[in-house]
């Protein structure tokens, strides 16, 4: 079943209901675009269609849509790569001129959700590029925030800004009405009333609620609505228990339609919470499903076709039930939200470090690399590999303790921290080549003997750089090579890959 919150989102901003005078003002700044020049803040709570009417006016306008949302790293330097490439872009359209109403064929709008949630990440330089980036952009930007005064004084001062009111109850029962009808779903009218009532001005939770309402009727009666909305006073715990623990994977699919978050935000929530529940082989199932999910939804991102969140949603929440072997009870202590803990930190800096490492990117790192370390290393087990593992990634007790599911301060992880310790200790002195043996400052204050006859030490300044690209993981191949065959098989880092 499709989610009608995307089913029917609107397409321009004709469609946009319950916020005419906030629909009005976004409308007049993308005509006027050309004059000002500045970027807008669409501003106020979850739901009300933010987001909606920032894709409307893209539709309106004949521009296309670059998005960067809250399930993406956004760091500073991701930001100007990604949405400042687009922003700064003055060949689209920088010589063609608009028509009459403003209209700019070849545009690109710059997206970005949860502008006033801009934290947790390894690189804190997010917000700051933010505002670098609105100051001198070349295309249209709209930031997505729901506490308009959580963001940086010079964020605010440097954009214009927008506020999206509650939908009220009056301008939600038209939305649902006309949805049922393109269903070919007869209604009591006081069914509607009664979810709008219910939402106290959240259109996007009163669609959900009626979607969860009406699945398989062909009326909607007053008892489909009490007895068939949502729990939202336990949605996302409930949903999380549905997938983790209890429901078929049916089940756990229409938990996931009814829940009030989005497929980007189910995906975080179960990624961070499934190892406190599955057991090893049932994580390594769990980790395809989620990769697949991850896949799908960096193709709406990459196309802004909404249509694909099935799928995500598929993965996430049928294809994660299905990999359980038994169902589950009693009470789990999940947490708190993924990208707004220090969880979230470590595990960026796990992914970066993995990156480098490897010399690939941040998202496959991310997707392909972390869930299969995970896997194999559940539990600290088997101990040695685990160890190797931290070593070679110089991970900490909080990032091993990410990685393995294991407690941070307990005695298992603490060891293994220090045994991979002194594994890299072991392997930068074996290739150093005794380098530093005997070696005492010579009379120009150089670190070693000179051997080249010019008493400045600039061989053993040499051997220093040599270690320190060996250190820095940084040395060319030729040096890698070298250094393997120095090893002769002896250093415990040889077997990990």
């Amino acid at each position: 079943m499709a989610d009608w919150t995307e089913k029917y989102r609107p397409s321009t901003l004709a469609e946009v209901r319950g916020n005419n005078k906030a629909r009005d003002a976004l409308a007049e700044w993308g005509k006027t675009w050309d004059d000002h020049r500045e970027a807008v803040v669409l501003h106020g709570a979850p739901g009300v269609g933010k987001t909606s009417a920032a894709h409307a006016l893209a539709n309106d306008m004949g521009w296309e849509t670059v998005e960067l949302n809250a399930s993406d790293q956004r760091t500073a330097d991701v930001i100007e790569r990604f949405a400042g490439r687009a922003a700064m872009n003055t060949t689209l359209a920088g010589a063609s001129a608009g028509d009459a109403d403003g209209r700019r064929e070849g545009r690109q709008l710059v997206v970005m959700d949860e502008a006033d949630n801009i934290h947790g990440n390894y690189d804190r330089g997010g917000a700051g590029a933010i505002t670098r980036l609105v100051k001198k952009a070349n295309q249209p930007i709209v930031l997505i925030a729901n506490e308009y005064y959580d963001m940086s004084n010079g964020l605010r001062n440097a954009t214009q800004d927008i506020e999206f009111r509650d939908v009220s109850a009056r301008s939600i029962v038209p939305v649902l009405r006309d949805i049922l009808r393109k269903e070919g779903i007869e209604f009591d009218s006081d069914a509607l009333d009664r979810l709008a009532e219910t939402n106290s001005g959240d259109l996007r939770s009163a669609v959900k609620d009626l979607q969860a309402a009406a699945d398989g009727k062909e009326r909607l009666t007053v008892e489909d609505v009490v007895t068939g909305t949502r729990d939202r006073a336990i949605g996302l715990f409930a949903f999380i228990d549905a997938v983790l623990k209890e429901e078929s994977a049916e089940e756990a699919l229409q938990s996931a339609y009814a829940v009030d978050e989005t497929p980007d935000d189910q995906v975080q929530w179960i990624e961070d919470k499934v190892s406190l529940v599955y057991d090893d082989d049932e994580l390594a199932r769990a980790y395809e499903f989620l990769a697949n999910a991850d896949v799908w939804l960096g193709r709406v991102r990459a196309t802004q076709d909404y249509s694909y969140w099935r799928y995500a949603t598929d993965n996430v929440a049928a294809g994660v039930a299905a990999a359980r072997d038994r169902t589950r009870g009693g009470w789990t202590q999940y947490g708190g939200a993924p990208y707004r803990s220090t969880r979230d930190s470590t595990r960026d800096e796990i992914v970066r470090k993995i990156a480098e490492s490897g010399g690939f990117s941040m998202g496959t790192a991310r997707r392909d690399v972390l869930p299969f370390l995970a896997t194999m290393t559940h539990h600290c087990k088997p101990r040695d590999l685990t160890v190797a593992m931290a070593a070679w990634y110089d991970l900490d007790e909080a990032a091993v303790s990410y990685v393995t599911g294991s407690g941070e301060t307990t005695n298992k992880v603490q060891s293994i921290v220090e045994d991979a310790r002194e594994m890299r200790e072991t392997e930068m002195e074996a290739h150093t080549g005794g380098a530093f043996e005997g070696a005492a400052p010579d009379a120009d204050g150089g670190d070693g003997a000179d051997t080249d006859g010019d008493a400045n030490g600039d061989d053993a300044a040499n051997r220093d750089d040599a270690d320190d690209d060996v250190l820095d993981g940084n040395a060319d191949a030729d040096d890698r090579a070298e250094d393997a065959e120095d090893d002769d098989g002896q250093s415990g880092l040889d077997d990990f890959f």
